[in-house]
């Protein structure tokens, strides 16, 4: 093995190591409120406040390219059914953390969880 290769490990073992404590420090903060936008073919169509002390909430979208039926329950989102040929959306399950999303991409239906407050200023993760 030549310098040059050990150097080019080096970084790159170095650059793994940066990015896991990026990813470790941004999955640590805290958020005061949580809520999910519901956006179908790109617009938003709704904002759900996730709290754990809510009630379960059913959202049932229709659109001409297909139903969604959507959980809002203990904090978090799921898709509990869809008209889709291959229900991937139903299969990524139960999403409460800010910065995950959930998307059915036949009915064009994305679900995205942002956090507001705490120790994070006002900004999500995704905003960053």
């Amino acid at each position: 093995m030549k310098k040059i290769d050990k150097i080019i490990i080096i970084v790159f073992v170095l650059l793994a190591v940066a990015s896991g404590a990026i990813i470790k420090f941004n999955s640590s903060r805290k958020y005061d409120k949580k809520y999910a936008e519901i956006k179908v073919k790109g617009e938003l169509y709704k904002t759900v406040t996730l709290d754990k002390s809510k009630p379960k909430e059913i959202i049932n979208i229709k659109t001409d390219l297909g139903e969604n039926i959507i959980e809002i329950d203990k904090g978090g989102v799921r898709i509990i059914d869809a008209d889709c040929p291959d229900k991937v959306c139903i299969k990524d399950g139960f999403k409460e953390n800010p910065g995950d999303v959930l998307v059915c991409l036949p009915h064009k239906v994305v679900i995205e969880i942002k956090g507001q407050g705490g120790n994070s200023n006002n900004i999500d993760i995704i905003s960053q």
